[in-house]
């Protein structure tokens, strides 16, 4: 098992599809700054990718860079969580699955600042300030939806009751979590559970909205097992690069 590979595709796939998924927003936002805020996160969220799939595509020893790993895999091959993948749907869809990944991305981001390896600690001290922004946004949004309008919260609470079961990938604590830990350039996500849940709880009382009744979560993505949503996201972001596999731009 290539520990180091595993685990940065892990990192690269989440930040790809949350900015394939952002970037659909462009040009279709509720509002004018909206549609600025949501495309410039999901640059953000590019940005990081390119930079956790170079390093994976250097740890793999098979000659793939950024664009093969992002390009020319099939589902199968991705690493992303569940949560991820879930569709755009309305406005506060998009708002509750970006909240439940950001307030995973801070400490996770935090936490790897500290990495034994250079290169994976200036990543991390770079996207932790985009992932702190991140987080801002979307919990001053899941406020102002939870404490709005009946109509509002209604439809926010509906989005956080359907994504809620989707969380568990982020927090999968296998053999290549460990060894991430274990080796120091890396950190167990198991360990970031705590803080994730007392972003959740704070933002929920100042909201108004609550917790579903607990139901289990759906824990596959890291082992490659996804949604069919991944299917048709990647069919969509693959498609001219596999259909002009040697074009020049």
């Amino acid at each position: 098992m290539n520990a180091r590979f595993e685990y940065l595709l892990r990192l690269g796939d989440d930040a790809l599809i949350l900015g394939q998924q952002l970037g659909l927003w462009t040009g279709h936002g509720p509002v004018l700054e909206e549609d600025i805020a949501l495309t410039n996160i999901g640059l953000d969220q590019i940005g990081q990718a390119r930079a956790w799939l170079t390093m994976a595509g250097r740890a793999e020893h098979a000659g793939r860079d950024e664009d093969a790993l992002a390009f020319h895999r099939n589902p199968e091959e991705f690493r992303c969580a569940q949560l991820c993948q879930q569709a755009n749907g309305h406005f506060g869809d998009t708002i509750a699955r970006q909240f439940l990944f950001d307030a995973y991305a801070v400490p996770l981001h935090a936490a790897l600042t500290k990495s034994s390896d250079d290169e994976i600690a200036a990543i991390a001290r770079k996207s932790a300030k985009e992932s702190a922004y991140h987080l801002r946004h979307s919990r001053v949004w899941m406020v102002r939806l939870g404490d709005g309008t009946e109509e509002s919260h209604a439809k926010v609470q509906e989005s956080l009751d359907r994504l809620l079961p989707y969380v568990g990938d982020l927090f999968v604590g296998d053999d290549v979590a460990e060894a991430a830990a274990r080796e120091g350039w890396g950190v167990n996500p198991a360990t970031l559970r705590d803080a994730w849940e007392s972003e959740l709880d704070d933002m929920l009382a100042e909201s108004g909205l609550h917790r579903p009744e607990a139901v289990p979560e759906q824990i596959g993505g890291r082992r490659g097992i996804h949604t069919e949503k991944l299917s048709y996201l990647l069919a969509e972001m693959q498609v001219l690069p596999r259909t002009y596999p040697d074009a020049q731009w």
